[in-house]
């Protein structure tokens, strides 16, 4: 008996250090997991731990605005509100846009762009699902944050152009960032994110986007932000101020929305800044930063008449009767004619056996340039012309800044076309016929030329004969982007003299083919200037024995209408040009416009200071902000003459 209670205990004692071995084995190992996975493995665990406490934002910088001359907004951020989803935070990404559509509208086109985004994009990165939400949305969506897994709300900015369609071709717009133009900057993947397409924002598009910020916060469970921990705040993007006169541009806008299609420019003669560049029909930028509905893109499209174009630059027309001033210096210079020069127009003019009329059927008698000019004579123009050849032609109207693009800022800009023997053989391979000299010497046959081309030459013409040149950027920030002084173009004053007489004749003088359009206001200087029509089609013989009207054909079929000119005229200050698409006639159509605007500008006179004064610390969202924040940039008076 005692035999066995002493094996039992034997057998006990021996389980018990087995148990208790393998225990201690067991603590040995556990401990051994618990210190590798602290000690070692410590910071990879806690960096893990912290990822789902905190919550690490990039903050979007506010874009730059941008202003008129006188600091006025043309482009500014307002408040956002916006609905984000982090794909990695829910189990179910299609799932919960579905559930967030019991609380604010979501549609099938917004749930599918995000399923497609997210396979694009990394898992962490918030994709958008709303935008310019309101504050009930808002309410919505934080009550049922619990039940919306991945969601969050975003306070953020978006873009606004508060003078909407007036403005919309100069400023250009912004939109989200596409996947062709990512380049690895961070800035470029956070939802919403959006930069310049067209315009100034697309041409300063990396100086006023700004630095990225950054914020680490502490959420709890459900991803509800509860504190702050730390912020690096964001960098706003740089300022830049404009030459134009945002009021003036609004009535130039208003101006040409009284015909189907038109463009206008007004710039200052000497120093060449851009008061007013405005291109009918317009859009309204703000639906391209929201994202434009199908339907208005596609009629935008469809449109005829070319909304998004901005015409002022880039469309190309001949200039018709404009281009006078240019055949006459080209004649002057070439010794083909001189100021008693006179020619007897019996409204055709005959080379060889072709017969080119003038606009006058019965001819305007005896003319010399000064009545050419002002009555428009085109026999005058065709007889001087194939005696001075059109290489002499091509090459005055280059130093006029025709032919060729000026350097503008905004891209749009078209060259037009300016022809000669070499570019007729190089682009036909044919010789250049005389009669092409002849439609040439009116502004018609080949040549092209855009309205900003026009205002140009107009401003040489008046300024001394300076070559000025456009520009629209006044300031990026502090750095001064304006005018220069400009060189002397090789052309004699006293022809200039003449020229500008006979353009004082066109509008006020009873025989000039503006005088009913003469700025009559005592206050303001007189106008002057050249009308042109040009020809979109040749007039048949039938249809000028039948004497066809233009303005009875379809609209597209109509000529065009133009109009340069400048004021006042003892002092020339500002000149513009007017281009009407299918406008029937300059003095009819494009000559009023041009007194409306040239009265306009001289009322409000933007180059009347000469200082050019900027505060750079001041914030144009202040309510207290005042016209003079930004003094006219014209930096002198005399600058190139």
């Amino acid at each position: 008996m005692a035999f066995r209670e002493e094996e039992h205990a034997h057998n006990f004692s021996r389980r018990a250090f087995v148990i208790g071995f393998l225990q201690f084995l067991g603590l040995g190992i556990l401990a051994s997991r618990l210190a590798w996975l602290q000690v070692s493995q410590g910071h990879k665990y806690k960096t893990l731990s912290d990822k789902n406490r905190i919550n690490m934002r990039m903050i979007a910088p506010l874009r730059g605005e941008i202003l008129d001359r006188f600091g006025v907004p043309l482009a500014v951020n307002v408040q956002n509100y916006r609905a984000l989803i982090v794909p990695e935070q829910t189990e179910d990404l299609k799932e919960s846009l579905q559930k967030l559509r019991e609380f604010i509208p979501v549609t099938e086109e917004t749930i599918d762009r995000i399923l497609k985004e997210s396979k694009k994009t990394a898992k962490f990165i918030p994709l958008r699902v709303r935008e310019d939400l309101t504050w009930e949305e808002v309410a919505k969506i934080e009550v049922h944050l619990p039940d919306l897994p991945g969601l969050m709300i975003d306070v953020g900015e978006t873009r606004n152009y508060p003078y909407v369609e007036s403005t919309a071709h100069i400023i250009g717009y912004v939109r989200s960032v596409s996947q062709e133009e990512l380049t690895g900057d961070p800035l470029l993947t956070l939802p919403g994110f959006k930069i310049g397409k067209t315009g100034i924002e697309k041409v300063y598009d990396l100086e006023m986007r700004g630095r990225a910020g950054a914020m680490e916060e502490e959420v709890n469970v459900h991803g509800r932000a509860v504190r702050e921990l730390s912020k690096k705040p964001m960098q706003s993007g740089t300022r830049v101020a404009l030459s134009i006169d945002g009021e003036l541009q609004r009535f130039v806008q208003e101006a040409l929305s009284e015909h189907k299609s038109a463009s206008a420019v007004v710039l200052d003669a000497h120093s060449g800044a851009v008061y007013a560049m405005a291109s009918h029909p317009s859009f309204d930028p703000n639906m391209f930063v929201s994202g434009i509905p199908k339907d208005v893109w596609q009629a935008m499209n469809n449109d005829p008449t070319l909304p998004q174009t901005n015409k002022a630059l880039a469309g190309q027309y001949p200039p018709g009767s404009t281009f006078k001033m240019i055949t006459a210096l080209a004649g002057l210079e070439a010794g083909t004619i001189n100021r008693n020069t006179s020619v007897k127009c019996l409204g055709v003019y005959k080379l060889g056996r072709d017969k080119f009329h003038c606009w006058k059927r019965y001819g305007h008698g005896r003319m010399d340039i000064i009545s050419a000019i002002q009555q428009s004579c085109d026999t005058y123009f065709y007889e001087m012309a194939v005696e001075t050849g059109i290489d002499r032609i091509a090459e005055m109207a280059e130093r006029f800044g025709l032919g060729k693009t000026l350097g503008f800022e905004i891209e749009e800009e078209k060259p037009g076309l300016i022809p000669d023997q070499a570019w007729k053989r190089k682009r036909f391979g044919n010789k250049w016929q005389p009669g092409e000299t002849v439609v040439a010497s009116i502004g018609q046959g080949y040549i092209l030329t855009t309205p900003l081309q026009l205002a140009v030459m107009t401003a040489r013409l008046v300024n001394g004969g300076y070559a000025v040149k456009p520009w629209i950027t006044g300031y990026v920030g502090d750095q001064f982007k304006g005018a220069e002084q400009w060189p002397k173009i090789k052309v004699s004053d006293a022809h200039l003299a003449m020229v500008k007489k006979g353009m004082g004749a066109v509008v006020n003088t009873p025989k000039g083919t503006a005088y009913a359009s003469q700025i009559i206001d005592e206050n303001l200087g007189a106008m002057a200037g050249k009308t042109g029509t040009a020809q979109v089609r040749r007039i048949t013989a039938e249809q000028r024995r039948l004497g066809v009207k233009n303005e009875e054909l379809p609209w597209e079929q109509r000529h065009h209408a133009l109009f340069v000119g400048y004021a006042p005229v003892d002092d020339p200050r500002y000149v513009c040009s007017v281009v009407v698409e299918h406008g029937v006639g300059g003095s009819s159509a494009a000559a009023p416009l041009a007194k409306k605007i040239l009265e306009q500008v001289q009322i409000r006179d933007p180059a009347a200071t000469d200082i050019y004064s900027f505060d750079k610390d001041k914030t144009t969202q202040d309510e207290s902000v005042k016209r003079d924040m930004i003094g006219p940039f014209l930096p002198s008076r005399e600058i190139g003459g």
